[in-house]
């Protein structure tokens, strides 16, 4: 039976992939410093047996060192996330994603771990005018929390060279679904938005709503995990999609007709650090991965919903 470590484990990707490994058989430790993750998402993980958890910071090389000796695959998720947050506070996010990988990494190299997974971003891209982004495409990154992420998968890349490591680092784009945050000033589109119009307040959209994104469900960035993980492939950026676009406009739209509502958006200036477009070509992922969207847009909605009905935050 393998066992895995997840850093950033209280997150939303990183406690559903927990809990993806654990179905799969995995032993799972799993480490945070609530930062950004939250508690109510151990919840079940704390029962289960094969579970095991640390809170911790993952720039604690002691403590990252303690966790990640006998493990066979790492996770890499932990990450101070947000744009709009790195641009305020662009020394936070550095430390905790450029030294915090750094530290991760090391110390999975002198545990002799088998693969390290670490999650990227599609917003390494910047603002090209090529759609799709395809992984070949020189990086532009735009934002502080972009340049984190940059360096994030080049450090791990590189270490698929300097040392016996497999590595892989996967560009998430928008991933959505249960257990996000819809909460503060930096939470994510799709929970914030479905929370607001449940209470029928307005969504804020900034610029004109035709910006466009290639929202993704949880389910689909769960398997690109495990798929890297248990893969030979090494040394490889992979992006994380569903090969399609939706306009913040046409999500609002979306949500007024699933939730049986008519609201209408209030619109904003553009933010800082945010690009026009992103849309994944995910044809790398398929053919070297057997990566396969499971969830689509509109049906990841319908399984999401539900969970911010039932008001668990």
């Amino acid at each position: 039976m393998p066992t895995a470590l997840v850093t950033g484990v209280a997150g939303f990707i990183g406690s559903n992939l927990a809990d993806a490994l654990l179905d799969r058989g995995y032993d799972v430790r799993g480490i945070d410093n609530f930062a950004t993750g939250r508690k109510q998402n151990l919840t079940e993980l704390l029962d289960t047996p094969d579970f095991t958890f640390h809170e911790a910071d993952i720039r604690d090389a002691d403590t990252v060192r303690t966790v990640t000796d006998g493990v066979d695959y790492v996770f890499h998720q932990a990450a101070v996330p947000s744009v709009p947050r790195s641009v305020e506070d662009p020394v936070t996010s550095t430390d905790a994603n450029c030294t915090g990988t750094a530290t991760v990494l090391d110390a999975a190299r002198k545990a002799d771990v088998d693969t390290v997974v670490v999650a990227s971003s599609s917003s390494v891209y910047g603002s090209t005018e090529r759609l799709p982004k395809v992984e070949s495409m020189e990086s532009q990154p735009e934002s502080p929390y972009a340049l984190s992420k940059y360096y994030t998968e080049k450090l791990a890349l590189q270490f698929s060279d300097l040392y016996d490591i497999d590595t892989a680092a996967l560009r998430y784009f928008n991933i959505f679904g249960p257990r996000q945050d819809p909460n503060g000033e930096y939470a994510a589109v799709i929970p914030k938005f479905i929370s607001l119009m449940l209470d029928g307040e307005q969504p804020v959209i900034y610029a004109d709503g035709e910006q466009s994104r290639d929202f993704t469900f949880i389910d689909n960035a769960v398997q690109a995990n495990i798929l890297a993980a248990e893969s030979d492939v090494t040394g490889e950026a992979f992006n994380v999609g569903c090969g399609g676009r939706v306009t913040i406009n046409d999500l609002v739209a979306t949500l007024n007709d699933l939730l049986d509502t008519d609201i209408d958006p209030i619109h904003d200036d553009p933010r800082p650090g945010d690009v026009r477009h992103s849309h994944a070509e995910i044809s790398k992922a398929e053919d070297l991965l057997g990566y396969e969207p499971v969830v689509r847009f509109s049906d990841g909605l319908k399984r999401t919903i539900p969970y911010y009905r039932n008001d668990p935050v």
